[in-house]
């Protein structure tokens, strides 16, 4: 239930403040007087889109807060905890801000949260029904909606497993396209991958080896000329001849520290040559070896075939060619062409199980879809002589609703079309609400759904803008009769134009406006007493101080009064 509501600077209102108590509240006042701002006032309390021209001339923003008692609400509470916010004995405060930049920021419990979130909470709270809601009575959707709703759990479990596995369905239909797809366009490459893989493992080319064997290739090519330059260094070094005419480096090096050995002892000066010497001949040494290695390898390399070695750098050659430019690039094109067919494969793989778990998909859906179906049509029927029961209160005795639950193709909502259709007096053809139904009659069909609907599925508040529109006489007064029924399990919050609906009020608010400053300003007050008398005197014939309006006003009170201590 709405406690209390605060508007600030929202349109022509100023700062008015909403007492609004359990029963029936009514919201009356002049055409252009600001009720309109008060429903804007709810609407953005509950997550409705932010108008910054709603935004008062002159104000940097629009501040509207809601005093909630919702602490015996199992969802609401879960989540405000859930955002940190609190609910204080009962009593959940939800704000919004509006500035005239465009901003909006809410505050559900004292955190800051997603305006998001107020439309989560007043699934919870509120029903809101204005002239648009009259109007998108008339779709499919909205009536499809209004018999779920009536079906309850009965159909409401049924129908979250259906919608559950259709969505997951749809995702697994969308996957097996685009594996299609993806086959489809892969498939034109196949042969020309598996061709190119089989090209390479024949050749089997490793890391590396293009280099290697150009170096190969060039030293074969030079053979001769490496193995004569070695033999020739190698001899001057160390000749293989033996004999005091050798004239090799070793030969003539080992003279040389000899004569030094002789003579060092006189002379320490010729250490440091003599030692020189020694390390050199060590170092000639070693090269000689190196040389002699080179010379048994190079031999043993006339072995290789150059024609060989051209035949394997050819076929590599080939290889970079076409699947390069370098033989890197040839194995990354390996590996690619490899992991490409194994996923065309493994997609063959999973296009097999997605076929199985499609089957077995519709075959749930149709079952489900099926008992969404029978529920539907049982709900239907009691809805619509519920309906008609509730019509016949409204000075439409004659009218019987029908709902038709009939086939179409499964969507997300499930495998039927659901159809109001009116028939206003025995023996007329039902018809569709859209075609049939007056704005009146369908005000009153509205208000017979939310009546029944609120029996079903209990909802803490509701709240009608001008749900009388294009009524009058006895049919108001009934609407204000059943509005006060309604009242007595509901908080319901009504703004009219009708006095006869008006009348039936627990609670009576003003929208008034006050022309004392240069911008027109617009308050709410509660009317009691004559102030009442006078307003319901406005309603009736437009002159608040007319007697004879006022008499009326009076004996419309009087009889509200007796019918609501009667039981109504």
């Amino acid at each position: 239930m709405i406690e209390q509501i605060q508007i600030n600077d929202l349109g022509v209102i100023s700062h008015a403040s909403l007492p609004l108590g359990p029963g029936f509240t009514v919201l009356t006042g002049e055409t252009g007087a600001g009720k309109t701002m008060v429903v804007t006032a709810l609407g953005l309390l509950l997550g409705e889109r932010a108008d910054t021209a709603r935004v008062r001339q002159g104000s940097e923003h629009s501040w509207v807060e809601g005093h909630f008692l919702a602490g015996s609400i199992t969802p609401v509470a879960e989540r405000v905890e859930e955002l940190g916010g609190v609910i204080e004995e009962g009593e959940l405060v939800l704000s919004r801000q509006v500035s005239a930049e465009g901003r909006s920021k809410a505050v559900v419990g004292g955190r800051s949260a997603p305006v998001s979130v107020l439309q989560e909470l007043a699934q919870h709270l509120v029903v809101v029904h204005g002239q648009s809601d009259q109007i998108r009575l008339k779709s499919e959707s909205a009536q499809r909606d209004a018999l779920d709703r009536y079906a309850g759990e009965r159909l409401a479990s049924v129908l979250h497993d259906y919608q559950e596995l259709f969505r997951a369905h749809q995702e697994r239909l969308l996957e097996l396209e685009q594996i299609d797809e993806r086959y489809a366009a892969q498939k034109a490459d196949q042969d020309r991958l598996r061709q190119a893989l089989e090209r390479i493992e024949g050749v089997r080319p490793e890391q590396g080896e293009d280099v290697s064997l150009k170096a190969l290739s060039d030293k074969l090519e030079s053979i001769e000329d490496l193995r004569n330059a070695a033999a020739v260094a190698k001899e001057a070094l160390s000749s293989e001849a033996v004999g005091p005419e050798s004239s090799d480096a070793r030969s003539l090096i080992d003279h040389a520290i000899r004569s030094l050995e002789r003579v060092v002892e006189h002379d320490a000066e010729l250490a440091g040559p003599l030692q020189t010497l020694r390390d050199g001949l060590f170092q000639i040494d070693e090269a000689s070896q190196a040389l002699s290695s080179y010379l048994s390898a190079i031999t043993e390399g006339e072995s290789l075939d150059l024609e060989s070695v051209m035949s394997r750098r050819a076929d590599l050659g080939g290889l970079m060619r076409d699947y390069g430019p370098t033989l890197d690039d040839v194995l990354v094109f390996e590996k690619s062409a490899s992991d490409t067919l194994l996923e065309i494969d493994l997609s063959g793989d999973r296009r097999g199980q997605l076929e199985e778990q499609i089957r077995h998909d519709q075959e749930t859906l149709s079952r489900l879809a099926a008992e969404i179906t029978e529920r539907r049509m049982v709900a239907a029927h009691t809805l619509g002589e519920r309906v008609s029961a509730e019509l016949q209160t409204l000075a439409m005795p004659d009218a019987h609703l029908v709902i038709d639950v009939s086939p179409k193709e499964a969507t997300v909502s499930g495998a039927d079309q659901v159809s109001f259709l009116l028939a206003p007096h025995p023996g007329a053809p039902p018809r569709p609400l859209a075609k049939s139904a007056s704005g009146g009659e369908l005000s009153r069909v509205m208000l017979s759904l939310e009546v029944v609907l609120a029996e079903a599925d209990p909802v803490p508040t509701f709240i009608f803008d001008e749900v009388d529109a294009g009524v009058g006489g006895a049919t108001a007064l009934e609407i204000g009769k059943r509005l006060a029924r309604l009242a007595q399990s509901a908080q319901v919050i009504c703004v009219t134009h009708l006095a006869q609906v008006a009348s039936y009020a627990d609670t009576h608010l003003s929208v008034f406006k006050d022309r004392s400053g240069e911008v027109t300003e617009s308050s709410v007050r509660v009317l009691e007493a004559e102030d009442r008398v006078a307003e319901l005197a406005r309603m009736l014939g437009g002159d608040q101080d007319s007697d004879s309006a006022k008499a009326h006003a009076r004996e419309m009170l009087q009889r509200q009064s007796v019918s609501r201590s009667s039981g109504r």
